[in-house]
């Protein structure tokens, strides 16, 4: 992947967290849009680590194949 298509993609993550975090009803977290927003929340969050993940294992590719 892409060094600037690996960047857009947590920034429009980071920008889905955002968003989310002002549909939440602090007083009723549970209930409503609140836990739609907090699923979006949590989905942005592994979106975010799969893709470092997905990064780091292509530079552990990338050393393994320079050996």
């Amino acid at each position: 992947m892409n060094k600037i298509l690996t960047i857009i993609l947590i920034v429009l993550a980071v920008a889905l967290i955002a968003y989310n975090v002002t549909l939440l009803d602090f007083n009723n977290l549970f209930k409503g849009n609140s836990i739609i927003a907090l699923i979006g929340i949590m989905a942005s969050l592994v979106a975010i680590v799969l893709i470092l993940v997905f990064n780091t294992s292509k530079k552990i590719q990338r050393k393994i194949n320079e050996d």
